[in-house]
């Protein structure tokens, strides 16, 4: 290999800046950068953002940040699994490789034709995302990427091959070597690197290397085939059996350890007909509709959810309306709260941790801050009561779409051991939001009312993130995947197991028509028919989509209008029965429900909810301030039945006792003006514990508060009622307990943001112009700088060459150190100087700036061709 033809990167992955004549091949990723367009940058900068935090200074940097071991981790997990397997292919291939010996590792000696067409695709993607560098005669992965990949005893290789012969000739003594070469029957050489060269030439001459294989024994080749797709690595004892000696000898195993051999690379891939994996996945898994639905039910069957996700959600937080359950000194749900939630909601614990952590992503419950912090509702659940259904619906299915808290999670351990709780600490997952989109809009892509098989979307999932998925099917992104099945069927953005026309529209994506995919990235020369391949198997976008809050909110305006005519209209009635029950035949109106629930206890749910009427209930309606007259009124005005006599008695009875008896503060007191009633509750037994005596006929005193006294007598079938000093009869209400103005929570990114386009041309006008400062020629001084060193110049010469820079209208390139103490280079055109200042349009920043003399260390003037 000639100089030229050496990589020029360190071996920590950083190209070392090199200058390369006109049209020849780049010898560092910088200079491939550096060759790019605009379009192409944009590309790499938005497929890995990390990249532009912060924006580099030049070219050079964003070649360096690109090989660092963190940014090509996050790369290589975002890949899919054919583009990773492309990728290994690379770090097993000879440096540079031609792009033929590539397509012969991935396609084999058969010249798999899939594989043939999608490779072109999967070589675009690594040459956008940096990962891959050169023309496509000298193909060349990054070499942080290339130490990630390759195979090494202590990180094997996905694709089970183990070192080359060079490799695993190192350290062999050359005695040895020629040995090999007269048993594998070549002639001997002179050194051991020409003898090690014919030994691989050997190996990788398909004719020869067939006809020495031929001549091996049958125990020897099986031997081989137990290697052949790896592990490479076997032990032997000191004194090895007939056929392994037999491939020791020919070095078709060669030693790497004492009692360990192992089986070359070139050996292994001519066993596999040049294949460098066992199993190459081109495509990817399909998803196909296991069953399909009519649309209407699949609407209808999500519509029904999504009602009962509202109703669940306001039962929950009306639970909570007067302080919810207290928070644990780390903060989260205890798990007997939990269980209490649980029960008053008629649902299991999983299901009870999910509402609560959907209502707490939504805004509408938060900790109320107090010294003893508890749960409660919001102000903004007040907003959200007041709004339609259908934006009450979007309101949470936005809010879960793009949440990062996992509520699948609760009940689990974190890596310290503690139990995960709801509302708790620890249960962030940044992968969520990007499967729940990916799982829904695979959902879209299917034919409408079409569902899918939950395997089959996982296994899709694993093509598509190969390093993240693994091959377990229990890892974080399958339990997403199936969690996002269970939840959007909860939330009734599913029916059935189909996207629903409003899930369809909160994505998006128009009704009938497949969720969008990305569009083919700059570069993309695929040809025609593999444009239509690509088109039957969609490749996924890197990440959720990103759309601006309009946008957002366009989409969510569009799924409400489509729900909207699905949901049922609340009533303004009920049906009064003579069992003492109410039987409300759908939802009702907000004013109508808040009554009932103070004037009866609810009984049963479902289609049709049942209130039931007791003492009890129609006292807390009495006890809120209502009348019995009121009561009768509010009844024949919302029942489409006449009020039954039962209940206008049981209304009339309670309300003829409520208040008879007045509850007061001695301790307490209890006053009646009928005073066998007073000796009735004096001669009950089980009013000792109250300790009463008579102070008046119609007055007795009690030594206990008169909130227990209160609660005491009515449950010895009394009707007291509390009264205030001034002797009136105290109105009890329920309070509801709201938290100061809280904030939803933010979902915790999955890495750096996506860059906008105004932020993508920014940054790419800031390091081109920054690279120009860098690499430009400049005219040779009295001082020449050293390279990557500030220009050096006296105050009076950096003056003079700004002042003839004005006059003249040219161009200079100038070392400049801020306040901070940061020093850089820049570019710049002198429009004025006085004051001690100079006012410049400054390439590197692509706007008019003013900078201090007493701050530029030296200037240069550009060279002639390039001012």
């Amino acid at each position: 290999m000639s100089v030229q033809e050496q990589s020029s990167e360190e071996p920590g992955g950083a190209p070392v800046e090199e200058s390369a004549p006109a049209g020849a091949h780049p010898r560092s990723l910088a200079e491939d950068l550096r060759a790019r367009d605009d379009s192409s940058l944009s590309a790499l900068l938005r497929a890995r953002p990390d990249l532009i935090t912060p924006v580099p200074t030049d070219l050079t940097q964003l070649a360096t940040r690109a090989g660092t071991r963190a940014s090509v981790i996050r790369a290589l997990e975002r890949l899919d699994r054919f583009t990773l397997q492309t990728a290994q292919a690379l770090a097993v291939a000879p440096d540079p490789a031609p792009y033929g010996t590539l397509q012969d590792l991935l396609a084999g000696d058969a010249d798999d034709p899939v594989v043939v067409e999608a490779l072109p695709h999967a070589v675009r993607d690594l040459r956008e995302q940096a990962l891959v560098w050169g023309s496509d005669d000298r193909l060349r992965l990054v070499r942080t990427a290339r130490e990630l990949l390759a195979p090494s005893p202590q990180h094997p290789s996905p694709t089970g091959l183990g070192p080359t012969v060079a490799e695993a000739t190192t350290g062999m003594s050359p005695g040895r070597i020629q040995e090999l070469l007269t048993a594998a029957g070549l002639a001997t050489t002179h050194d051991a690197v020409s003898a090690v060269e014919s030994l691989t030439g050997l190996f990788t001459d398909r004719a020869r290397m067939s006809a020495l294989l031929d001549s091996a024994p049958p125990e020897s080749l099986e031997v081989l085939s137990r290697l052949v797709w790896g592990p490479p690595y076997g032990q032997v004892t000191a004194d090895p059996a007939a056929r392994l000696r037999w491939l020791l000898d020919r070095g078709l195993l060669l030693p790497t350890a004492p009692g360990t051999v192992v089986l070359p690379r070139e050996v292994a891939l001519h066993l596999r007909a040049g294949r460098a994996h066992q199993r190459t996945e081109p495509l990817p898994p399909p998803v196909e509709p296991v069953s399909v639905h009519r649309p209407q039910v699949v609407d209808s069957t999500a519509a029904g959810q999504a009602y009962t996700a509202l109703a669940t959600v306001e039962e929950l937080l009306k639970d909570w309306d007067e302080g919810g359950p207290s928070v644990l000194r780390a903060g989260g749900l205890s798990v007997r709260d939990l269980k209490r939630t649980a029960v008053a909601l008629d649902l299991t614990e999983p299901a009870a941790a999910f509402w609560v952590e959907l209502a707490y992503a939504a805004g509408l419950l938060a900790s109320d801050g107090a010294a003893e912090e508890r749960y409660a509702a919001t102000p903004a659940h007040d907003e959200w009561l007041d709004l339609p259904a259908a934006e009450r619906w979007t309101w949470l299915a936005t809010a879960w779409l793009s949440a990062t808290r996992t509520a699948g999670v609760v009940g689990g351990r974190d890596t310290k051991e503690r139990t995960l709780s709801a509302l708790g600490p620890g249960l962030d997952r940044s992968a969520a939001p990007e499967v729940r989109h990916r799982v829904l809009s695979l959902l879209a892509a299917l034919p409408e009312g079409g569902s899918a098989s939950p395997d089959a979307l996982v296994a899709r999932l694993h093509w598509e993130r190969a390093l993240r998925g693994a091959a377990a099917s229990d890892d974080l992104r399958s339990r997403l995947a199936r969690w996002t099945l269970t939840e959007a069927e909860s939330l009734g953005i599913t029916g059935r197991g189909a996207l629903s026309a409003h899930g369809r529209a909160l994505l998006g994506a128009p009704p009938g028509a497949p969720a969008p995919e990305p569009a083919a990235g700059p570069g993309d020369k695929l040809p025609v028919h593999h444009r239509r391949h690509q088109h039957r198997h969609p490749r996924p976008a890197p990440a959720p989509e990103h759309r601006s809050p309009a946008e957002l909110a366009a989409a969510a305006a569009r799924a409400a209008s489509l729900l909207a005519p699905l949901l049922p209209e609340p009533l303004d009635h009920v049906l009064l029965q003579a069992d003492l029950t109410a039987v409300a035949p759908g939802p009702l109106q907000r004013p109508l429900a808040d009554v009932l629930d103070v004037l009866a206890d609810v009984e049963s749910k479902g289609g049709a909810t049942v209130y039931r009427f007791t003492p009890g209930s129609v006292r807390r309606a009495l006890d809120a301030g209502r009348s019995a007259s009121d009561l009768q009124a509010f009844l024949t005005a919302h029942s489409r039945t006449p009020v039954p006599q039962p209940l206008a008695y049981l209304i009339d009875d309670v309300a003829r006792r409520h208040g008879h008896l007045r509850i007061g503060a001695a301790s307490a007191y209890v006053r009646c003006d009928d005073d066998a009633v007073l000796n009735e509750i004096v001669a009950d037994k089980r009013a000792q514990g109250f300790r009463l005596r008579r102070l008046a006929p119609t007055v007795l005193a009690a030594q206990a508060d008169p909130a227990t006294l209160l609660e005491g007598l009515r449950a010895m079938g009394f009707a007291p009622a509390a009264e205030s000093a001034e002797g009136d009869v105290l109105i009890t209400r329920a309070h509801a307990h709201r938290t100061p103005p809280r904030t939803p929570p933010e979902p915790v990114p999955d890495g750096p943001p996506a860059p906008d386009s105004t932020l993508l041309g920014a940054a790419i006008r800031a390091v081109r112009a920054g690279d120009l400062a860098s690499t430009t020629p400049r005219k040779a001084s009295a001082a020449p700088e050293r390279n990557g060193v500030l220009p050096r110049t006296t105050s009076a010469e950096t003056l003079a060459t700004m002042q003839a820079a004005v006059l003249t209208g040219g161009t200079l390139w100038i070392g400049y150190v801020n306040a901070e103490g940061s020093a850089s280079q820049r570019v710049i055109a002198p429009v004025r100087v006085e004051g001690g200042f100079v006012t410049a349009y400054d390439h590197t920043a692509d706007e008019v700036r003013t900078y201090p003399l007493h701050r530029v260390t030296g200037v240069a003037e550009l060279a002639d061709d390039q001012a």
